[in-house]
């Protein structure tokens, strides 16, 4: 596909965008900023959830999809800079490991989240210059809980807090915990927000690709996954964002950060589907 022309502000109708969940699989919304930037194009509100919150910041604090794909490179080609940053991380003292007992999700999300955000992401939302929504899970009030004001990393913390492997984020006086557990997608955040809706689906499902007998770690994120297509698909029978697309990510498992390459080969043809939905798009409101 030729490369797209950026769009005339002022012919070009107003832009949300709803970031999914799917760990590793999300490092594919890297391309779609990319592709929005190229077409010159700058959200009026963006949503997300998890892996997606943590995207969705990046855009709101002002990044440029370049600077994102950058700051990702840079970290997630090299072991050891992965390894230091997570030593980083690591809890403070004996007492802080064992707090409540030990388990196996032990890591703290927010002081991962420091080690290796960007500087460029500010610590509260006012400080975003597009308004940004982040999904969490309430565990005890069994509920979605939107984050939109106040401290932002321990909002991308509790977007982030997949269980069994990452402590549960206490914030607003909630427990709180991976918000793709009830909104994947939350492209229903930003509808009626702007002109135009898109929603990046990134969850992906079980794929046969790796192996015939799935191991337990398997099952449990498989499982998560498809839970969660089932979300998807009984929300989009109720409303359909404008735009909604789905990255080939299937064959990638949650936690696979060290093969941002492959994740972002795979699914680099996102971008020109992108700009050839946002085209669909423009035309059908024309014709409207």
């Amino acid at each position: 596909m030729k490369a797209a022309k950026s769009l005339s502000s002022a012919t070009t109708p107003s832009f949300a965008v709803a970031f999914g969940g799917g760990g590793a699989r999300g490092l594919a919304h890297i391309h779609v900023i990319e592709a929005l930037d190229e077409l010159g194009i700058k959200p009026v509100a963006i949503a997300g959830s998890s892996i997606g919150a943590i995207m969705g910041a990046g855009m709101a604090s002002g990044m440029a999809g370049a600077e994102i794909h950058a700051h990702a490179k840079e970290i997630l080609s090299r072991r050891a800079e992965v390894a230091s940053r997570m030593w980083r991380a690591r809890p403070g003292s004996l007492t802080e490991f064992f707090a409540g007992g030990f388990s196996f999700g032990q890591f703290n999300v927010e002081r991962l989240l420091r080690a290796f955000l960007p500087h460029q992401i500010p610590d509260t939302f006012e400080e975003l210059v597009i308004p940004l929504q982040v999904t969490a899970t309430d565990y005890f009030g069994h509920c979605l809980h939107i984050c939109d004001s106040g401290d932002l990393i321990s909002a991308l913390g509790a977007s982030a807090a997949i269980p069994a492997v990452f402590k549960p984020v206490v914030r607003d006086d909630r427990l709180l915990i991976d918000g793709g557990i009830y909104n994947p997608v939350p492209f229903d955040l930003v509808l009626g927000k702007a002109d135009i809706t898109i929603g990046i689906d990134v969850v992906g499902a079980p794929s046969t690709g790796r192996r015939k007998v799935p191991t337990t770690i398997d099952l449990m994120f498989g499982s998560s996954q498809l839970m969660m297509q089932s979300i998807i698909a009984n929300k989009l029978q109720q409303m359909r964002p404008d735009i909604l697309l789905h990255p080939p990510v299937s064959r990638f498992r949650v936690l696979d950060f060290l093969k941002m390459d492959a994740v972002m080969a795979e699914t680099v043809s996102i971008k020109d589907d992108l700009k050839r939905a946002v085209e669909a798009a423009l035309v059908a409101r024309k014709a409207a």
